[in-house]
């Protein structure tokens, strides 16, 4: 659909509702990017594996080859906005840490939507995908979230399991631990369907040599023989990660993170009238790992768990 306004009321709309403007952004391919986006006020404090909110306006042009978009009239001058946890490509140029707190930007990782499967169409994805360095945008001020290391002791063991762009606040929160010499091990998994999805897989090659403790696991699920397709839940259930690990999963010394699809994280849900937990099938992480003696952290009003999860599925 073509946006009919007037190019003056664009202008007008880009200087009010805009705070932000890109500084940086790499396409892996046409469908994934890292994009750094530096607002115009300071950056708030706040923790690995937060997340803000990124917008564009209706207005703005869509990228090619995504589904059509049939917009009311009134909806054209408002913007469409969707919650990123915050990224890290964790190293600078010179290959040291990222000093996360000297940053004017936030880095997102980001993949394009092309179609939802429903009438409505993906509304933020397929204009951000037009997005150039110098680029206008919304990103919240406020930057919140549970989903981080305020549990995690230094010499606790860390494992990241993540599908897609679920990576994003893992990377973020190895930075942390790695700079802080975190003595604990750290493992992160994650899941895509090929092999150039893995925009960060050159960052986590570096890692793996530097840092004895942290080792990175890429699982492809539509490349190589169909027979042995592995998914992350098969890490737990085969004994891979402990072997990875080097030891026995220990809910005592253990933190598990998991961010991405809701079928790999299978998180349970209770019947209102009974009070049942009941997982969802297939089997996913939380089940594998409360069979083994951990606990989903549920929030407010439960008592704090060792497997933490951020449902992120686009």
């Amino acid at each position: 659909m073509a946006c009919n306004l007037p190019v003056e009321q664009i202008e007008e709309l880009r200087n009010t509702k805009y705070n932000a403007t890109v500084v940086e952004l790499k396409k892996a391919h046409s469908d994934l990017m890292i994009v750094r986006v530096k607002p115009d006020k300071a950056i708030r404090p706040h923790r690995a594996g937060q997340y803000t909110l990124l917008g564009l306006g209706y207005w703005e042009g869509r990228y090619p080859g995504c589904q059509e978009e049939t917009l009311p009239e009134e909806e054209l001058t408002k913007l469409a906005r969707r919650a990123y946890s915050l990224s890290s490509s964790i190293l600078g140029p010179d290959g040291s840490y990222i000093k996360a707190e000297e940053n004017d930007w936030n880095e997102f990782y980001i993949v394009l939507v092309r179609e939802t499967g429903r009438e409505i169409a993906p509304a933020l994805t397929p204009r951000l995908f037009n997005l150039e360095v110098g680029s206008r945008l919304f990103m919240g001020e406020k930057i919140t979230g549970h989903y981080n290391l305020s549990h995690v002791k230094p010499d606790d063991d860390v494992i990241f399991f993540s599908t897609g762009t679920g990576e994003a606040p893992h990377n973020y929160m190895a930075l942390e631990m790695l700079r802080n010499k975190h003595q604990g091990k750290i493992i992160s998994a994650c899941c895509v369907r090929m092999g150039k999805d893995l925009g960060y897989l050159d960052v986590h090659d570096v890692l793996m040599k530097n840092a004895p403790n942290y080792k990175y696991i890429a699982l492809t699920t539509r490349e190589g023989d169909p027979s042995k397709k592995r998914y992350l839940q098969d890490l737990v259930r085969s004994g891979e990660i402990e072997a990875i690990l080097g030891s026995k999963l220990n809910p005592e010394k253990t933190h598990v993170y998991l961010c991405g699809n809701p079928a790999m994280i299978g998180a349970p849900f209770k019947h209102l009238e009974t009070g049942v937990r009941t997982y969802p099938k297939p089997e996913g992480i939380i089940e594998l790992l409360e069979s083994r003696g951990f606990n989903a952290d549920l929030g407010h009003g439960h008592a704090p768990g060792n497997i933490h999860f951020e449902e992120y599925w686009s």
